[in-house]
């Protein structure tokens, strides 16, 4: 009997010390899998906040663009109006000073340059001329035979030109019209401000907004 009780003592004793073996077992790999999971997530929140930085300093970059290239855009918008406020304005003077030169002696020399120009541009044998009434008060033979002179020189034709007996023109400037009526050039200080707006234009532009290098 007494053999027996020692028997289950013993095996009692041996079940005993593998259920804490294994439960010491269960025990540090529940604690492993727990540092384990600890170091998983620690590593899964430092990438999720390095991508929310990453993704913040990619907003933040985004609108600071969007704002400089507003800011840009807006400069490049006023300087636009400021430079063809400018160009306005020093075409509207162009033309201003040149109105108040009809009164001026050296004008006479003014209308026979737009005359030459204008009889080379319409390539006539004989042209009839046109002007404002403040303009005809400067015409005479002389001018006529001066600018003649002139287009001879210029193109080795002699061009007779003759004053018109129209109405005078309502701007400043010349028309020339050929003698058989079908052409015309026509040489007035608008349409030839028109005709040249591009290369004085520029020409404002590279005098005023651009750095000039000596």
């Amino acid at each position: 009997m007494e053999s027996v009780e020692k028997e289950k003592a013993a095996l009692f004793s041996g079940i005993e010390t593998e259920a804490r073996a294994e439960a010491e077992n269960i025990i540090k790999e529940a604690e492993n899998q727990a540092d384990e999971k600890i170091k998983y997530s620690k590593k899964k929140i430092e990438s999720l906040l390095d991508d929310a930085r990453e993704q913040a300093e990619e907003r933040a970059e985004a609108a600071r663009r969007k704002i400089l290239s507003g800011a840009e855009l807006e400069v490049k918008r006023r300087s636009m109006r400021i430079r063809d406020a400018v160009m306005r304005d020093i075409l509207g003077r162009v033309e201003k000073k040149l109105s108040s030169m009809t009164g001026d002696s050296n004008y006479r020399s003014v209308l026979i340059n737009w005359i030459t120009e204008a009889a080379v541009g319409l390539d006539a044998e004989s042209a009839v001329i046109d002007a404002s009434e403040k303009e005809r008060t400067l015409f005479n033979d002389q001018l006529l035979s001066e600018a003649g002179q002139k287009i001879h020189k210029q193109t080795g034709r002699q061009v007779t030109l003759t004053l018109s007996d129209e109405q005078p023109l309502k701007y400043q400037g010349i028309v020339l019209t050929a003698s058989d009526g079908r052409t015309a050039f026509n040489n007035q200080v608008k349409t030839r401000m028109l005709r040249n707006q591009r290369e004085i234009r520029m020409l404002i532009y590279n005098t005023l907004f651009t750095d000039q290098k000596e």
